[in-house]
C-alpha cells in the first residue's frame, strides 16, 4: 500500500521539491492534502495533478481553521510541513495530534514550542523527522554512529551573500541584494535570515531541542560551498560528515522514505520523544505502507562530482552577524526566549523587506525584544502564540522608532 502524504506549503520551494520527489516515487506515495497560503492559481493546478488530494488555501478569513481541520481529517501517514515561519506551528501540532508522522522543514515549530511538541509526539506515538539539510544530516549521522560517543554537533552555514562584507558595506545592502543567496534557492524570509545568519541561529536552537544537546556542544562553521551539510565529532576526535550537492530533494527523499521498521537515532530515543520506537517494529498507520518500508526508491539528487571539488571552512564573525550569538543566548536562557527571538526576527526581517529599516537594524530590533523578560515557561500552545504576538508588538514599536 502507498504511504499517504500531506504537503503543507505545497507551492513554496520546499513543497515543490517534495512534490517532485513524490512524483518520481508515484508508486510509493498517495498525496492526500495540499495547502498553500495565497497562491490559489498554483494550488488549483496541483489539485488537478493530484485529484484525490484535499486542497486548502490557508490565507484569508477562516483559512487557518480550514487547514487545521483538513490536517485532522485527511488521514496522512506522514505530513511534510514546508510552511514558512511561525505560521507552521499550529499545523505541526495538528498533524501530530492526528497521529501523523511529521517531516519537519518548519524549524520554527521546535524553536517556539519544542518541549510541547515533543510531549504531544510522545502521547501520539508520532515521529519527527528533520528535513532541514543540516538537521537531516545530523539525524542520519547519529543513526549511523550512535550517540554514546558523540561529543559535538557541527552545523555548516553558507555565510550568505554578505559573508565577506564589512560592517560599513552591510549598512548599505538592499533587500534585493539580500535575496540573492549564493547557493540555495529558497523563499524570501529564509533567504533574508540566511543573509543575517538568523537562520543558522534558529537551527542552533532547533538542534539543541531536537537532539537534546547542550548549546555549548553545537558549533557553527562557515562553509561557502554548501557541500558538507553538517558534521558530528566523536569523543575520540573523529569527525563524520554528510556531503551532497545543495539540493533539498535529498533530505525530503530521505524523510519520506523513512521506514517504520527502522529505529530512531539513539539520541532522539533518549530524549523521550519517540519512547516506543525501539520496542515496536510497526507503528500504527492508516495504511500498511509495505512498499516503502522495505524498498527505498533510488535517487541521485545529491550526487557529487569530485573532479573539481574544493571545500573551505572558517569561523563565523558574530560581531558582524550578532543574530547568531543572540540565538545561543536565547536557547541557553530557555523559557520563552527562543520564541521571542523568532517573533522579533520575523517582524524585523519583514520590515527590512518592506524597506522600513536597514539590514543591520534586524539584529538591533531582535536584541531590543530579547532584553525584556521572557523567562516564563510555556504551559500550552496558546501561551506560545501569545508570547509570539507580544514579541512582534514590541518589535514593531522599535521599528517605528527606527523608521
Amino acid at each position: 500500500m502507498k504511504k499517504r502524504v500531506a504537503v503543507l506549503g505545497a507551492t513554496g520551494s520546499i513543497g515543490k521539491s517534495a512534490l517532485d520527489v513524490i512524483t518520481r516515487g508515484k508508486d510509493d506515495f498517495e498525496v492526500v492534502l495540499l495547502s498553500a497560503h495565497n497562491n490559489a492559481e498554483e494550488l488549483a493546478r496541483l489539485g488537478r495533478l493530484w485529484p484525490g488530494a484535499i486542497t486548502v488555501l490557508s490565507g484569508g478569513s477562516g483559512g487557518g481553521e480550514r487547514l487545521l481541520a483538513a490536517i485532522a481529517g485527511c488521514g496522512a501517514d506522514i505530513t511534510l510541513n514546508g510552511i514558512s515561519g511561525a505560521a507552521g506551528l499550529e499545523p505541526s501540532m495538528a498533524a501530530i495530534e492526528a497521529g501523523s508522522d511529521l517531516a519537519l522543514a518548519n524549524k520554527e515549530t521546535l524553536v517556539m514550542a519544542g518541549p510541547l511538541v515533543f510531549q504531544k509526539a510522545r502521547e501520539k506515538k508520532a515521529r519527527i523527522i528533520p528535513v532541514d539539510s543540516e538537521h537531516s544530516a545530523v539525524f542520519h549521522l547519529i543513526e549511523a554512529h550512535g550517540s554514546d560517543a558523540l561529543d559535538e554537533i557541527i552545523l555548516t552555514a553558507s555565510g550568505g551573500p554578505f559573508r565577506d562584507y564589512s560592517v560599513e558595506e552591510m549598512k548599505k545592502v538592499t533587500p534585493q541584494a539580500a535575496l540573492a543567496h549564493p547557493t540555495w534557492n529558497m523563499g524570501p524570509k529564509i533567504t533574508i535570515d540566511s543573509a543575517s545568519m538568523a537562520n543558522k541561529g534558529l537551527e542552533v536552537i532547533e538542534a539543541a531541542r531536537l537532539f537534546n544537546f547542550e548549546p555549548e556542544k553545537i558549533k557553527v562553521v562557515i562553509h561557502p560551498q554548501s557541500i558538507v551539510h553538517s558534521m558530528v565529532r566523536m569523543k575520540d576526535g573523529a569527525v563524520y560528515a554528510q556531503l551532497s550537492r545543495p539540493d533539498m530533494r535529498l533530505p525530503i527523499h530521505k524523510a519520506l522514505y523513512w521506514s517504520e521498521t527502522r529505529n530512531y537515532p539513539e539520541r532522539i530515543f533518549n530524549h523521550g520523544v519517540h519512547g516506543v520506537s525501539r520496542r515496536r517494529r510497526g507503528f500504527r498507520t492508516k495504511t500498511p505502507c509495505n512498499s516503502v518500508s522495505s524498498v527505498v526508491n533510488s535517487s541521485d539528487f545529491g550526487r557529487l562530482d569530485f573532479d573539481s571539488l574544493s571545500l573551505t571552512f572558517y569561523q563565523p564573525d558574530t560581531e558582524k552577524f550578532p543574530l547568531l550569538a543572540l540565538a545561543y543566548e536565547a536557547v541557553k536562557k530557555g523559557g520563552l526566549y527562543p520564541c521571542a527571538y523568532n517573533g522579533a526576527n520575523e517582524a524585523a526581517a519583514g520590515a527590512f523587506l518592506a524597506g522600513r529599516v536597514g539590514f543591520l537594524d534586524i539584529s538591533r530590533i531582535t536584541r531590543y525584544v530579547l532584553d525584556k523578560d521572557w523567562s516564563a515557561e510555556p504551559g500550552d500552545i496558546a501561551s506560545v502564540i501569545q508570547a509570539d504576538r507580544q514579541a512582534r508588538i514590541m518589535a514593531e514599536k522599535e521599528i517605528e522608532e527606527l523608521a
